[in-house]
């Protein structure tokens, strides 16, 4: 996947995270876990982007690791927010999926980038 794709997936998995918070049930787990959620996830987006506009090799690694890292956190939240049933709602199955599928290409890419180095 080139780089511009993958900039464009990461935003719209910002956004889709962006509606589903707005819709998360407005108990206090729910407001933490979601809120824990939108900071990670949109993270993920704007590390990305940073790391596209790397100075240097070790630089871009970096940034791959700090994305590697957010996407993973924001896959935590989602299942917790799944498993505890803090929201009964088939549109989390399908961001779950995204995350696990970001979590693949962020690690691989972080791994390929370390071999560059």
């Amino acid at each position: 996947m080139d780089s511009e794709k993958l900039k464009f997936r990461t935003k719209q998995f910002a956004l889709e995270i962006i509606r589903f918070f707005n819709i998360l049930n407005r108990t206090d787990e729910g407001r933490i876990l979601g809120k824990q959620l939108l900071r990670s996830s949109t993270s993920v987006a704007a590390n990305y982007r940073a790391a596209l506009r790397a100075r240097s090799k070790q630089e871009f690694y970096a940034k791959l690791c700090i994305v590697d890292e957010e996407i993973d956190e924001a896959l935590l939240w989602v299942e917790l927010i799944n498993e505890s049933g803090i929201i009964n709602n088939s549109g989390i199955e399908v961001l779950k999926k995204e995350a696990e599928e970001l979590l693949y290409i962020f690690s691989s890419s972080r791994k390929t980038a370390k071999l560059n180095l």
